[in-house]
């Protein structure tokens, strides 16, 4: 299944020398970690309140426990591994042929397979820090504290990730705009495209090759030379390494 597409893919990765990949969270759902906007993903399922109010800088202010309860039960995925996707990308970099991962996600699983140059539009679950003292700590001590996080000075510890309401940061931006604009293939997987500000980044991509990646079809269009409709870790995959 989906031969031809895999050929066409290896051909282009094979004949670039300048690869970024552009991913969002159908990159994860393959390591168990839910999405927001699937049939199956958080959106869809009930709480009290959204999940995207929920993860929102005013609410987090506001209702700091009922935050917490949320991130910890369903965006903390302590448990979850590199799938294929992340592993080949890592293979990708380490043979000199992808430059840089930009990614949505906020799970640390590109890390965790080997990625190197990795730029987290949405931060992380492992960077974890007091709003009162600035110390850091880790997603495990987050996981298992009881309630609100507290930091050993009193005050509340907040995660490195960035909320609704909340601006990227100007760094990682600047590191995702450079990548991309420089690419000579930009592989996009895993996303629908429709969170802006971190979807409009691809516009920055004047190279050769684009290739999407996605299950369902993307929330804008994008004139890619090659669209597969499938899961992107069985699509990687097959995908042969060549230095």
């Amino acid at each position: 299944m989906y031969e031809r597409e895999k050929d066409e893919l290896q051909k282009i990765i094979d004949n670039s020398k300048n690869i970024v990949f552009f991913g969002g969270a159908g990159v994860s759902t393959e390591s168990g970690i839910p999405d927001f906007r699937s049939a199956d993903g958080l959106y869809h399922q009930e709480y009290k309140y959204s999940p995207e109010q929920i993860v929102s800088h005013s609410f987090f202010m506001r209702y700091p426990e009922v935050f917490y309860e949320f991130y910890k039960e369903k965006m903390i995925c302590l448990d979850a591994k590199p799938n294929a996707a992340h592993i080949k990308l890592a293979e990708l970099e380490k043979a000199g042929r992808l430059k840089a991962v930009v990614t949505q996600n906020i799970d640390g699983l590109h890390q965790a397979a080997g990625s190197k140059t990795v730029y987290e539009l949405h931060g992380s679950i492992h960077r974890n820090y007091c709003m009162k003292c600035h110390k850091f700590y880790d997603a495990k001590f987050v996981k298992e504290s009881v309630g609100i996080p507290i930091c050993e000075c009193g005050g509340k510890i907040k995660p490195d990730v960035v909320l609704y309401e909340e601006g990227l940061d100007s760094f990682t931006i600047e590191g995702a705009v450079k990548a991309i604009s420089s690419a000579d293939t930009l592989i996009i997987g895993g996303t629908s495209l429709v969170v802006y500000p971190a979807a409009g980044f691809i516009d920055y991509f004047r190279g050769k090759h684009l290739v999407v990646i996605n299950k369902s079809d993307t929330g804008r269009a994008v004139n890619a030379e090659l669209f597969i409709n499938a899961p992107i870790g069985e699509i990687m995959d097959k995908i042969i390494v060549n230095a």
